[in-house]
C-alpha cells in the first residue's frame, strides 16, 4: 500500500482540523477551503469522508513514528 509523505499528512490533518473549526461560525470562503482540504486528504487516504479520512491518515502517522521514529518539520 502506498503512503503519502508524512509530514504532508500531519499538515493536512491540521489544516482540516483547523477549517473544520472555524467553518462552525461560517463564511464561504472557510468552507470552500474546508473542502479543497478534505478532498485532497480524501485522495491521499483512499477514503471518501472527512472523519475516515482524519482517521486512517492519524493511523499512518503513527504507524510511521513506530516505524521511522518521530520525523523532522
Amino acid at each position: 500500500m502506498l503512503m503519502a509523505y508524512p509530514p504532508l499528512l500531519r499538515e493536512l490533518v491540521e489544516r482540516c482540523e483547523t477549517l473544520r473549526r472555524q467553518s462552525a461560525s461560517g463564511g464561504s470562503q472557510i468552507a470552500r477551503q474546508l473542502e479543497d482540504a478534505t478532498y485532497t486528504l480524501c485522495v491521499l487516504t483512499g477514503t471518501r469522508q472527512l472523519d475516515t479520512a482524519l482517521f486512517v491518515a492519524r493511523r499512518q502517522l503513527a504507524d510511521a513514528m513506530a516505524t521511522y521514529g518521530s520525523p523532522h518539520r
